[in-house]
């Protein structure tokens, strides 16, 4: 049976994962250094309180609204703030799911989006499958990470639709500028072309510089159409619950949505026990977040303690989110360090290459990491860089 085109040529684990897979079923102990899953990193969650906002009896109904429900919405609208409206959301199950509808709205089979890279590899993938081509385009780093913006000009195309921003990007941690958004949104406005800021970190700033963009939504009339994405995963810690959404602002918003809530409808797949749950889920969220900030910001202190003794090595700056991009001497590929580093000492960190980091002399290391684990994994891979 012949498959779709858009789909891989095969489904085989790469080298790290296959390596991974069979170090765990020889019985032989890892120490994970990339983990993203907040609810295996032993945080304390309020479980009565999140069991109770599962209990509603508004879990029990079900009244499809294709934009999502009106109390979730309005819920959501006053967690962001910034004169945000319920009547500016649109509800998904993930912020992928977002991008999927998005990618849809915007493009045709054959069309592109950019995407300044370094930046999250499932990008390329979530166009791919809609029919669409995610473009990289380098950002540089002088001091901190800087969009180029004259090579995303050079980029843009007659088949360009779309430009993506991870606000802060992972895993550079890289906020955008005021003076980068204010250059971003007139280069596409005088393009055509429409903006996709992810912010599932925003809440999550650690190293933040005095410019920087804390989110578009402080920007309320931008000059081009601008979907900001978001959701319960991050905001929350509670990525097991499914809950994303879209805010819609600039020239032709109200239309876009018009046109997201005609794609959602022919899915209806936020679940309805989420969105009756989002206003007492999202009144949790602060007490949630501040055991991951504290989390955070202990294993950057560990971090920055063992470099002390090691100073052939350094870190990058983390102007927020969960990751930490670690410096060494590129006497091997990102792959092949990692590679080695989980054969010879048990332990797993991503390799630059992953995230399209140039050249080599890079590792990514989760910062969600429990400190003993994080300490641990740091005391037994640094002699071996």
């Amino acid at each position: 049976m012949r498959l779709s085109s858009r789909l891989p040529p095969g489904f085989e684990l790469n080298a790290l994962s296959a390596l991974l897979a069979r170090l765990r079923s020889e019985g032989r102990p890892v120490l994970d250094l990339t983990g993203s899953n907040p609810t295996r990193c032993g945080f304390a969650y309020p479980e009565a309180d999140i069991r109770a906002a599962l209990s509603v009896p508004a879990v029990l109904g079900y009244d499809p609204d294709p934009q999502g429900s009106r109390i979730a919405r309005e819920a959501i609208a006053t967690h962001h703030g910034h004169g945000l409206r319920a009547g500016e959301l649109l509800l998904t199950a993930s912020t992928s799911e977002g991008y999927g509808l998005l990618f849809k709205l915007l493009g045709d089979p054959g069309d592109e989006v950019l995407v300044p890279s370094p930046s999250y590899p499932l990008f390329d993938w979530l166009a791919r499958l809609e029919g669409l081509q995610a473009r990289p385009v380098p950002s540089y780093f002088h001091d901190r990470w800087h969009l180029d913006l004259g090579a995303l000009e050079a980029a843009a195309g007659p088949r360009t639709r779309a430009v993506v921003v991870v606000n802060p990007n992972n895993p550079t941690g890289h906020f955008l500028s005021r003076a980068e958004w204010s250059a971003l949104t007139a280069l596409c406005g005088r393009l055509g072309l429409a903006l996709l800021v992810d912010e599932v970190f925003a809440d999550y700033a650690l190293e933040p510089p005095a410019d920087r963009l804390a989110t578009a939504l402080l920007d309320p009339d931008p000059p081009c159409p601008v979907f900001l994405l978001s959701g319960l995963s991050k905001v929350a810690a509670l990525p097991q619950l499914k809950l994303g959404w879209i805010a819609a602002r600039g020239p032709g918003a109200a239309e876009c949505l018009d046109a997201l809530a005609f794609l959602a409808d022919q899915y209806l797949s936020v679940s309805a026990p989420a969105q009756a749950a989002a206003p007492a889920l999202l009144a949790l969220a602060p007490g949630i977040r501040g055991q991951v900030l504290a989390r955070l910001r202990a294993n950057l202190a560990s971090l920055d303690a063992a470099l002390t003794a090691h100073p052939h090595l350094s870190r990058l700056p983390v102007e927020g989110g969960w990751s930490v991009l670690l410096r060494r001497p590129a006497v091997d590929g990102d792959e092949a360090c990692a590679l080695r580093l989980l054969e010879q000492s048990g332990v797993l960190v991503h390799p630059g290459s992953f995230f399209d980091l140039p050249g080599d002399g890079h590792l990514v290391l989760s910062l969600l990491t429990p400190e003993e684990t994080f300490r641990d994994g740091l005391a037994r891979i640094f002699p071996s860089l």
